[in-house]
């Protein structure tokens, strides 16, 4: 069992993106069009479980007789576009710029993430998920003033709590595995709450 653990931490040491893209189930298909960095593993996976959120909100929460796949391809480009770039860019600059040790550090990024980034961020996500549904300008501000306050209530809900575990007792190389199991039930929650108004 050690071996196995070792082996699994050695080769994430030398693969970080690689790892974690397969543990959270990484497709070879996924095209690099939107992501050309050498972090596009990371940004691709942020694409599937966009996607895959929206399957999820498809079949097991609004429980559709059909599936909408353009639906999942639209979730899933937004993840591969805006989400996976500006999210992994994000953690970056705390890291840079905050640093990575200490209970200041951990509180500091904690109000950074949920203060500056999740309230501007979720604006930019419903005007892309409004864009995607053909809503026009008019369309876009009623979208963000009937869903963003009550997305961005449940944001405080669950994601402090969990970048408060992820900043203060995960190492950085495993916060993205923790970001990413998360992410899968907040994007399905975003993919329902988003679909409320078509139907």
């Amino acid at each position: 069992m050690w071996s196995i653990k070792r082996l699994y931490q050695r080769t994430l040491s030398k693969y970080p993106m690689s790892t974690q893209a397969v543990q959270a189930g990484k497709q070879q298909f996924i095209y690099n069009a939107c992501t050309p960095t050498h972090h596009a593993e990371e940004k691709r996976l942020h694409g599937i479980l966009m996607g895959l959120g929206d399957q999820i909100a498809q079949n097991f929460i609004n429980d559709t007789q059909k599936i909408d796949f353009v639906r999942t391809m639209q979730f899933t480009g937004i993840g591969l576009c805006i989400s996976g770039p500006t999210t992994t860019t994000w953690y970056r600059v705390l890291d840079k710029y905050i640093g990575s040790k200490g209970p200041s550090v951990v509180i500091k990024k904690l109000a950074c993430d949920q203060l500056l980034f999740a309230p501007t961020f979720i604006a930019v996500l419903l005007v892309a998920i409004g864009i995607c549904q053909k809503k026009d300008i008019e369309g876009i501000k009623i979208k963000l003033a009937n869903e963003y306050s009550d997305i961005l209530t449940n944001n405080y809900k669950l994601w402090p709590m969990v970048q408060l575990v992820n900043f203060s007792l995960v190492p950085l190389h495993y916060q993205t595995l923790v970001v990413q199991s998360v992410a899968l039930l907040w994007n399905s929650y975003i993919s329902y709450r988003t679909s409320l108004d078509k139907q």
